[in-house]
């Protein structure tokens, strides 16, 4: 016994020192890898030295010489801060996370590798001239230089998940930072989902007039009849094989990179506003991340005498560009166009041989590629990439394809994202030299994908807009215009050409002083080239034009007021028409009616009323639609207001509301008061039965998810930023929630990742945001620092004159040339 006691004696007061002492050793080490405010380094390739001042807000300042000085030392300060971010993104667009990740993301990779995005990268990256080239090379040399510094005395030169996953980062090359900008296109590539939707609703046996009530067209946009696709495709119908839903639910992880955001932007004109210049808004909405996608910065290149030209705005880690900002004289916000630049072909196999598919010429051979993915902790993983006359052919399992096509075929897939000539990196680069609106507009020649909406203002006091982009033009003839696959072997459904750049969407100084997008249609009848017939729905176009076409006088401060908005006119149509149908119930809690009618269609964190009436319109789409989707049914659970009221209508395409799979046939009053009750009985398990501790903020807030700790407890808890959040899917201050996540079916996962407001009387009153902070090192102050400013619709200003942003600056690098 006392031996024993010995031992344990000697355990307390020995071994638990030891490893307290080994934990704090190892929380300096990590602790240490957050980048010195202060510092100076030689990097090769500097023509003269460079000067990174961050301000209180860690923004950089960063100023040099040249072009080419400062986007070196922009790429040192990216990988200063962003490192691991960066090598996510670049080991995503090779096709290589499962090196990182293991057997989880697999079949992301087989995606990405299956599409060739790395090749056609490299092929970009081999396209641009020599001018453009020289740009790009030296910011890989900034990246480079700071991957061969040497790292502190003691601790880590890289942030914690280097060394959590043991992980060391490769040289960068070209082709890696372009393929970190075509991920972009990755992310807002929308209609490949439209196109898959139509498909299992084809091979469920629907008409189009059914599909039209799933998806339908905004206001005023009348697309031909659907064919059929059973007919045009030789679909089955029925009943689905087993495992539909579990093969589409594979490829969660590359849904959470094809977000598949929204954004906002607008400018006033002169005449609208207090100064007499215009002011410029944009908010993109994409799926919000730890550390946030974007990266605020100040780009300056001074000449001998002293003058300097100027870019101010956010920054994509692993690019060379201010994508979203201002330079000295012209502003300009992004938002996604939506066009349809994606077909999907289904491609018949010859049944003599497998190896060749039909052509309008007869049959082909595939060109393949033998792929090796190598997988952490596990088995490499090899297949044959198969490519058509139409482009790469789509994993047979993707969005369980192979459970919807006929057998003996498979998907390929036309992308313009898949360009060997893609030069869009070349139209970023000009953004330092356009003077006006007029230089804008006619600089985006080079940009391919993904087509934008980008509202500009120039401090001459135009304003205007231009939509550019590689868009395919498609034959009179062919009736499915994208909208679903197509037959591969008919020549009448091949691309035929482009649109011409100069037939792109433009506006130049509209007569009503004022320009906004908001991802739905933005041509009209009289525009002769098709883009899309899958816009968004217009609800929060038309808050934007109720707020700000009917305003004058108008400052920064009542557009910032605009963005975040967060009221739901969505949701005020379509509360009228499901409670219409409460009326004279007896059988729902009518406090909550009571409520629910009393609400101001207000999206406040605070209030319980948009939890209440998003949590009824959850389980109503459930009750209404699970039985006519079956395993179609979970892909498709989101927030569809108009499709909503279509069903609720007494004269849709199908009795929506009835259950077929119960004997009796329900009314639409019947299922919503039926799932008003799981709505509350759902909300008592998840938030308790005090209603009046319920609030919006508790279930609906941003979700900063970090790659890949937020899968990991409880390290999720350390590096997730999480806030409370106002808004919805339908406002302006945008919070969309994934309904088909059973544990967290309300929580943000796509927001407005940055906001930028641009004042043309005076440039440096601008003010910006992103959605967590500067550093992506969760040692750093600046990791979580901007979340609460952000959900509270507060900004930064970033000033190009020094004497604004020295108060308070955190610290000075200089970087000199060797």
């Amino acid at each position: 016994m006392r031996r024993i006691l010995k031992v344990l004696l000697w355990i307390v007061f020995s071994l638990i020192p030891i490893a307290l002492v080994g934990v704090i050793l190892g929380y300096v080490w990590l602790a240490r890898s957050v980048t010195p405010a202060t510092g100076e380094m030689v990097l090769t390739g500097l023509s003269a030295p460079v000067t990174v001042t961050r301000d209180e807000n860690a923004v950089p300042h960063i100023s040099g010489a040249s072009i080419q000085d400062v986007l070196t030392a922009l790429g040192f300060v990216h990988a200063q801060e962003r490192l691991w971010q960066m090598e996510v993104n670049r080991m995503a667009g090779q096709g290589r996370l499962s090196e990182l990740f293991g057997d989880k993301t697999i079949f992301t990779d087989r995606f990405t590798r299956s599409m060739g995005l790395y090749e056609s990268a490299q092929s970009s990256a081999s396209a641009l001239d020599e001018t453009d080239r020289k740009k790009v090379d030296a910011y890989v040399r900034g990246i480079n230089a700071f991957i061969d510094s040497p790292g502190p005395v003691f601790g880590s030169k890289y942030s914690p998940e280097f060394v959590i996953l043991g992980h060391a980062p490769e040289h960068w090359t070209s082709a890696d930072v372009i393929v970190t900008l075509k991920l972009m296109s990755v992310t807002l590539a929308a209609n490949i989902d439209d196109e898959v939707f139509r498909l299992k609703f084809s091979r469920l046996g629907m008409s189009d007039p059914e599909i039209t009530d799933l998806l339908p067209p905004v206001p005023g946009d009348t697309p031909p009849p659907l064919p059929d696709l059973r007919q045009v495709l030789g679909l089955q119908s029925g009943t689905l094989k087993t495992g539909a839903a579990a093969a589409d639910s594979q490829f969660a992880a590359l849904n959470e990179i094809m977000s598949t955001g929204a954004s906002n932007n607008w400018v006033v004109g002169g005449a609208r506003t207090e100064t007499g210049k215009p002011i410029l808004a944009n908010d993109p909405h994409l799926g919000l991340t730890a550390p946030a996608l974007w990266y605020l910065a100040h780009l300056q290149v001074k000449n001998g005498e002293g003058a300097s030209k100027n870019l101010v705005g956010v920054t994509l880690p692993g690019a060379p560009l201010v994508l979203l900002g201002r330079n000295d004289r012209v502003a300009w916000g992004f938002t996604n166009t939506g066009s349809d630049v994606q077909d999907i072909f289904v491609e018949r196999i010859n049944p003599a041989n497998p190896d060749e598919y039909e052509t309008p010429q007869g049959f082909s051979p595939f060109e393949k590629t033998p792929v090796a993915i190598k997988v952490k902790g596990g088995d490499t993983v090899t297949f044959e990439r198969r490519t058509t006359r139409h482009g790469p052919v789509l994993p047979a399992d993707y969005r369980g394809l192979d459970h919807y096509l006929p057998g003996a075929t498979v998907a390929s897939l036309s992308w313009t994202a898949l360009a060997g000539d893609d030069k869009t990196i070349s139209a970023g680069l000009k953004l330092w030299d356009f003077a006006n609106v007029t230089d804008f507009q006619d600089g985006m020649r080079d940009f391919v994908t993904p087509m934008q909406s980008i509202v500009i203002a120039d401090t001459d006091g135009n304003i205007g807009m231009i939509a550019p982009g590689r868009v395919p033009v498609r034959d009179p003839a062919n009736q499915i215009m994208g909208r679903a696959p197509s037959p591969g072997w008919d020549a009448t459904y091949d691309w035929k050409s482009f649109i011409p750049y100069e037939e792109l969407p433009r506006i130049y100084n509209p007569a009503d002083n004022v320009l906004a997008t908001a991802n739905t249609k933005i041509v009209d009848a009289n525009y002769p080239h098709f883009l899309t017939f899958d816009w968004d729905e217009p609800w929060r176009f038309d808050r934007i034009k109720t707020l700000i076409y009917n305003a004058n006088q108008q400052t920064l401060e009542t557009n910032g007021k605009v963005q975040g908005d967060a009221y739901t006119s969505a949701y005020a149509a379509l509360a009228r028409v499901m409670l219409k149908l409460m009326d004279g119930r007896e059988d729902v809690d009518l406090d909550v009616i009571k409520r629910l009618r009393a609400w101001d269609f207000t999206e406040d964190r605070t209030k319980a009323e948009p939890l209440l009436f998003n949590a009824w319109l959850r389980m109503a789409m459930k009750r209404m639609l699970e039985d006519d989707l079956g395993d179609a049914f979970p892909s498709y659970w989101q927030a569809r207001a108009d499709a909503m009221m279509r069903w609720l209508e007494p004269n849709g395409a199908r009795d929506w509301c009835d259950d077929g799979r119960t004997p009796v046939k329900e009314s639409c009053g019947d299922i919503l008061a039926l799932s008003l009750g799981d709505a509350i009985k759902d909300l008592d398990a998840r938030l308790g039965s005090d209603r009046s501790k319920w609030n919006w903020g508790l279930l609906h807030y941003a979700y900063g998810a970090h790659r890949p700790f937020a899968q990991v407890s409880p390290l999720d808890q350390l590096f997730n930023v999480t806030v409370p959040a106002s808004g919805g899917a339908y406002t302006l201050d945008r919070g969309k929630s994934a309904f088909a996540d059973d544990v967290n079916p309300y929580r943000v996962t796509h927001g407005s990742s940055y906001r930028g407001l641009f004042d043309l009387a005076d440039l440096n009153r601008s003010t910006y945001i992103q959605t967590t902070g500067q550093s992506g090192n969760v040692f750093s102050s600046n990791y979580r620092d901007f979340a609460e400013r952000w959900a509270n619709i507060r900004g930064i200003t970033i000033s190009t004159d020094e004497r604004m942003y020295h108060d308070g600056l955190l610290g000075i690098w200089h970087l000199k040339p060797q």
